[in-house]
């Protein structure tokens, strides 16, 4: 089965011109499963390990590296806490930069377990980086879960801030080797226990659907204006 990688947007429609122009933006997702009983790295389901979240550009999850947000080509690795009665595990998306964020969908397959104590809440948030709990999330988060259940959470209601930053994901990563540059968008698990003891297990399915912009829509270029059959 022949496959395709665009760089590009991918805009579609039946109608490229005139008053009816119906071409709309393609929607890209991007998703992950962390099993976090499962702590070997590059093996479907990783779920990372104390102070180390994964990514799945390497298909499947690997560590990775959260860095701080940056328009600068250095790069500064964020500190994520060891465990301790919270325990942090995460899951990294890179995204073009001023990305639409159209949807996120946070699923609970396993519920947080330990090796004993009583779990007292989980939160996921999800920002241009690692977010402490309780903090403050750049996209998205749930609400504070002090009797989570199997399924998908919902999300607390977005700010004003948090709507305006949906529109136009942040500039995060600026590549060294003249690629554009990226948005990076972290979901961090925040599970919470009464003790300070060892995370046993957990599964989490994250999903983002989005739309790429395009930089040529309203100028004087040639694309998509041009583009004659």
């Amino acid at each position: 089965m022949a496959r395709s990688t665009f760089e590009g947007p991918v805009l579609s429609g039946t109608q490229r011109f005139g008053a009816f122009r119906n071409v709309g933006y393609t929607s890209l997702v991007q998703s992950a499963t962390l099993n976090i009983a499962n702590t070997t790295a590059n093996t479907a389901g990783f779920g990372g390990s104390s102070g180390q979240f994964v990514d799945s550009n390497n298909i499947p999850n690997g560590l990775t590296t959260v860095y701080t947000p940056s328009t600068s080509t250095t790069y500064t690795a964020t500190s994520i806490p060891a465990d301790s009665a919270t325990v942090y595990r995460g899951f990294v998306a890179y995204l073009p930069a001023g990305s639409r964020i159209n949807d996120i969908l946070i699923d609970v397959g396993v519920i947080t377990t330990f090796t004993s104590g009583t779990l007292t809440s989980i939160q996921v948030l999800v920002s241009n980086d690692y977010t402490a709990a309780a903090g403050t999330a750049t996209y998205a988060q749930t609400a504070v879960l002090t009797s989570p259940a199997v399924g998908r959470q919902s999300l607390a209601a977005f700010t004003a801030t948090q709507l305006a930053n949906q529109q136009s994901t942040s500039t995060d990563i600026i590549q060294t080797n003249g690629e554009p540059p990226l948005s990076q968008v972290v979901f961090t698990v925040a599970s919470i226990n009464s003790t300070n003891v060892a995370i046993t297990g957990g599964t989490y399915y994250f999903t983002i659907r989005y739309t790429q912009p395009d930089g040529n829509i309203g100028t004087a270029t040639t694309y998509p204006y041009g583009n004659f059959d």
